[in-house]
C-alpha cells in the first residue's frame, strides 16, 4: 500500500495539552507526487478546566484574524477527533503524519486522539520536516530553518496561522523536498551503477591481459636478462679498477713496500670501498 502524507498544523493556547487546549486542527493529504487528495479542518472547544498560557495569550493578541478564524463553528473535542479518524481511514493509503515541527503538532494531536478516540491512525510516529531538511541540506539541526532552505522548495503561499492554510503550505513544502531527495537518490544510484560497470570492464580487461599466452614468461626472461646485465657491468667495473692498481714488487725492501702501500694501494682501496684513510704522523 502506498503512503499518503498528511500534513498537519494545529493552533493551541499553550505549550502542552491538558493544562491548555488545542483550538484548531487542519490536515492536508498529499501523495508523493504532490497531489492534494483531501483536506480536513475543525475548531475545537477548550478543555474543561484548561486555560490559556499567559505568553501564548499575548501572542494571540497580535493575531486577531487568526484568532477569529479558529473560534468560529466550534465542536467538542470528542466529536472533532472522531470525525478526524474517520476521515483518515477513508483515504487510500497508509497515513504518515507530517508537520513542522512535528514535536509540537504531533504532541497535541496524539494526546487528543488517545484521550477522546482511544486510537491513533499514525501509531506513535511522525515525520518532522525540519529533520528531513537537515538530512537534505547536510547541515546542523538548528540551522535547518525555513530561512536557510532553498527558495525553490516553497510554493507561493503565505503563512496565515490558520491551521488548514498552514497545513497545505507545509505539505507542498514537504512534497518539493521529497521530490528533490528522490532525484538525488536516483542520481547517486545511476552514478554507482556506472562506476560499477567501469570497474567490471577494467577487471575484465586486466584478467584478459594477465592470461595472454607467453606474456608472463617473456616478462620473467626480461627481468633475468636485466639482472645479468647489471651483474656483468659491476664485474667489469671491478676488473677495471683492479687493473689500475700497480702490482707490488716482491723484491722491494720493507721500507719501500710500506711507502708504496700508503701512496698507491691504500688510496685505491679507499676509493673502491668508499672509506676514509686516517694517517697519524
Amino acid at each position: 500500500m502506498n503512503e499518503i502524507y498528511i500534513s498537519t498544523d494545529i493552533e493551541a493556547d499553550g505549550p502542552i495539552p491538558g493544562p491548555h487546549s488545542m483550538l484548531s486542527i487542519g490536515s492536508a493529504a498529499y501523495t508523493a507526487d504532490k497531489v492534494l487528495v483531501a483536506t480536513f479542518s475543525a475548531n475545537l472547544e477548550a478543555l474543561p478546566g484548561a486555560q490559556a498560557h499567559p505568553k501564548t495569550a499575548e501572542w494571540w493578541a497580535t493575531q486577531p484574524e487568526a484568532w477569529a478564524a479558529c473560534r468560529k463553528a466550534l465542536e467538542s473535542p470528542e466529536s472533532a477527533m472522531t470525525r478526524y479518524v474517520t476521515w483518515i481511514k477513508s483515504l487510500d493509503g497508509k497515513p504518515v503524519f507530517v508537520a513542522y515541527p512535528a514535536g509540537f503538532d504531533f504532541l497535541f494531536v496524539y494526546w487528543y486522539l488517545i484521550k477522546f478516540v482511544g486510537v491513533s491512525p499514525f501509531s506513535h510516529s511522525a515525520l518532522d520536516i525540519k529533520s528531513f531538511a537537515m538530512a537534505l541540506l547536510k547541515t546542523n539541526y538548528r540551522e535547518s530553518t525555513k530561512r536557510n532552505m532553498p527558495r525553490h522548495w516553497f510554493d507561493e503561499a503565505s503563512h496565515t496561522h490558520v491551521a488548514l492554510d498552514d497545513a497545505i503550505e507545509q505539505g507542498a513544502l514537504f512534497c518539493n523536498m521529497l521530490k528533490e531527495s528522490r532525484s538525488q537518490a536516483l542520481r547517486c544510484s545511476t552514478k554507482s551503477r556506472e562506476t560499477s560497470r567501469r570497474q567490471q570492464v577494467y577487471l575484465c580487461s586486466f584478467s584478459v591481459s594477465r592470461r595472454a599466452p607467453g606474456q608472463g614468461r617473456a616478462r620473467r626472461r626480461t627481468r633475468r636478462l636485466r639482472r645479468s646485465s647489471i651483474l656483468d657491468r659491476c664485474a667489469r667495473r671491478d676488473r677495471e679498477r683492479a687493473s689500475a692498481i700497480p702490482p707490488m714488487q716482491a723484491e722491494a725492501p720493507p721500507c719501500s713496500r710500506s711507502i708504496r702501500f700508503f701512496k698507491v694501494i691504500a688510496p685505491a682501496f679507499c676509493e673502491r670501498y668508499r672509506v676514509s684513510l686516517l694517517i697519524s704522523s
